[in-house]
């Protein structure tokens, strides 16, 4: 039964209406609005792969048999008495070689490169239905890689020979989508690379590594080492199934000899695309089941992608995926693409054969608009060269310039109305102009010589508007000179009032900012602390002979340090009074803080000032632990206690405890 005839002829139809309309299917033509660049579509080859020895179903009969080169037939699945029939530009059966495959599809689209246009070659199906083999091939039977790099390689020493008019280089760039990571095959250690797109609308990948190549020795020497960088797996259907979408990346740069001295770019990309999997089969589990659930969803994406250039969708998922990203200009686009879809005869792939035949059919009615990318060379436009004297401007040229041109420019500005024609032409010259109005001014000169025209060239002007020209140039030379002389008058009477202003800043500086001499510095001193003494005890000490306090007493703002034994108050400087006890005393204060340490509860300790609830409780451990104190400073080893927390618990309790007195907590 023909499957869907008549379905097809509608996706024709509604594919030619697409291209004609243009809505979401390719970017906008670079040659113009008017001019479109014609419709090219999507060519599609289908390999049947042999029998694979030791398969399970290898005795069996084939699911999928060719009618002719360009037709094929297989099983229908619902009613096992039809057969579903599809129809592409070729069909390579289980007999076909590597050199069928490449010359029937291949080889005719590599001449689009010379012309600046760009070409794709891409391998789909399924696992283990063979696209790397058709990719790559092997050393006895090469695959398209091979035969397109050694066929490429060789038209462009032909046409880039001397006496050609086209100068050629040849570079190539190889990388792996794997798990929606852009990774350069030449450089491992790049790491994730980013895809963009520039302003005409080519896809680019900044950072992705290129390298000159000029024969078939040096495409070699790049290219196996990085196919071994390529991700690979063991499933159970193939035992080096492909991980990642490999796109090997050829450029051919093209520079004419002569003039106008045009370059062109041609890029061909070949392609070889993971196999979608079916888990079940494959027996994929950890990192093999994410590797294919990447995959699976970059086909998922490539389909919609295909599925909206059909129908015309104002909106197609290029960016859904990196792939899909990567293969902008493949489907859809501006190259000559063809689609190699590879499938198995084992009836176990039949499911996969299917899918694998409705992609292709669906593929086969995407249409491209390939054009020529040509421009003019950057080194046509060459750069104005300006003087030194054009460079610096008006005051740093008269400082470069000699003596001798000082005097001979004093004579510049009487001259300059007789050497205006001279200096200046109401010409622009070529070089300085755009390149595309440069293109079609010499397009129409050529075509004006071709038609014998007798008038005069196109690029010259009528004497009569030259002479008008002319005149106006001298009259503008003239007003430029007059500016220019009173901006020097300007600049001459800024220069001398800044010297007026300087002189009398530098007369009133010493008056405003003299600095202020002998000038005295106060800095706060430190606040003393003194213990208040009971006065019982003052008076009790007071009457031994040998006793000898000193009180401090204050007296409105002066502080006054009096002895009781002397008869009259000694007034002192506040900064230097010191309070003098009595080693008697201090010993007797000291004792008396030993034995409350070794003696007194934590509620006792808590009396003592700077000892707090956790403080007593440590020092209530310690003890138990170590036994009583020996004297007051191995209050120290207690932990918690510092040195400085020392002094100012000494300084605190001592004279309070000698006197009897437990003071409170501070």
């Amino acid at each position: 039964m023909s499957a869907g005839v008549s379905t097809q002829q509608r996706r024709r139809e509604m594919a030619a209406a697409a291209a004609t309309s243009g809505a979401g299917r390719c970017r906008p033509s670079k040659i113009g609005a008017s001019r479109r660049p014609p419709p090219a579509r999507v060519r599609v080859a289908v390999r049947l792969r042999p029998f694979v020895d030791g398969t399970v179903g290898a005795s069996d009969t084939p699911c999928v048999r060719g009618m002719d080169s360009c037709s094929l037939e297989i099983a229908n699945w619902r009613n096992h008495q039809e057969t579903l029939k599809y129809q592409f530009d070729a069909f390579y059966g289980e007999r076909s070689t590597q050199q069928d495959i490449y010359a029937g599809s291949v080889q005719p689209i590599l001449r689009h490169l010379l012309e600046g246009q760009n070409a794709s070659v891409l391998a789909y199906g399924p696992t283990g239905a063979g696209k790397t083999h058709t990719m790559l091939g092997s050393p006895e039977q090469p695959g398209v890689i091979p035969r397109a790099l050694m066929d490429l390689l060789q038209l462009t020493r032909e046409e880039g020979a001397e006496g050609r008019p086209w100068a050629l280089s040849v570079t190539m760039s190889y990388l792996e989508i794997y798990q929606e990571k852009v990774l350069d095959l030449l450089d491992s250690t790049s790491g994730d690379l980013v895809i963009r797109e520039d302003c005409r609308g080519n896809i680019l990948i900044p950072g992705l590594t290129q390298k000159p190549i000029t024969s078939f020795a040096d495409f070699e020497r790049h290219f196996l080492p990085a196919s071994r960088n390529r991700t690979v797996g063991a499933t159970r259907l193939n035992q080096r199934s492909s991980r990642s979408h490999a796109v090997l990346l050829v450029k051919v740069d093209q520079r004419e000899r002569l003039a106008p001295f045009r370059q062109r770019e041609g890029k061909l990309y070949l392609i070889d695309l993971a196999g979608s999997e079916d888990n079940r089969r494959t027996g994929n589990k950890g990192l093999r089941l994410k590797e294919s659930g990447a995959i699976n969803a970059s086909l998922f994406v490539l389909g919609k992608v295909v599925d909206a250039l059909n129908q015309g969708l104002p909106r197609v998922p290029y960016r859904d995926s990196k792939l899909t990203r990567l293969l902008q200009d493949s489907l859809g686009g501006s190259a000559h693409s063809i689609l190699i879809a590879n499938i198995a005869p084992e009836r176990h792939f039949y499911l996969d054969t299917v899918s694998a035949l409705n992609f292709a059919a669906r593929t086969k009615e995407v249409i491209n608009r390939p054009f020529t990318n040509e421009s003019l060379q950057p080194h046509v436009l060459g750069p104005v060269k300006l003087s030194q004297k054009e460079l610096l401007g008006p005051p740093e040229a008269k400082r470069a310039r000699g003596p001798e041109e000082e005097e001979i420019g004093s004579l510049e500005p009487m001259a300059a109305s007789a050497s205006a024609s001279q200096k200046l032409s109401p010409l622009q010259k070529l070089s300085s102009m755009d390149p595309a109005m440069l293109e079609r001014l010499l397009s129409l000169d050529r075509l004006l010589a071709s038609q014998g025209s007798q008038g005069a060239p196109l690029l010259s002007t009528p004497k009569r508007e030259r002479m008008v020209l002319m005149k106006t140039v001298e009259e503008k030379d003239l007003e430029i000179e007059r500016l220019k002389m009173k901006q020097k008058e300007l600049e001459a009477k800024v220069l001398a009032q800044k010297a007026e202003d300087s002189k009398e800043k530098e007369n009133h500086c010493p008056t405003i900012l003299r600095p202020l001499l002998h000038r005295t510095v106060t800095v706060a001193k430190p606040l003393k602390k003194a213990v208040v003494m009971p006065l019982q005890l003052i008076q009790e000490q007071a009457a031994s002979p040998n006793a000898e306090i000193h009180i401090l007493k204050n007296k409105g703002r002066k502080r006054k340090l009096e002895s009781l034994d002397a008869p009259e108050p000694e007034e002192k400087a506040e900064d230097c009074w010191e309070l003098q006890i009595s080693p008697e005393l201090l010993a007797h204060g000291r004792q008396k803080i030993l034995d409350l340490l070794n003696e007194g509860s934590a509620r006792d300790l808590r009396s003592l000032q700077r000892i707090g609830p956790k403080k007593a409780q440590l020092i209530v451990g310690w003890r138990e632990l170590h036994g009583p104190f020996s004297q007051v400073e191995d209050l120290e080893r207690v932990e918690g206690i510092t040195g400085k927390q020392m002094e100012s618990f000494l300084k605190a309790n001592i004279l309070g405890l000698a006197a009897g007195q437990r003071c409170g907590p501070s």
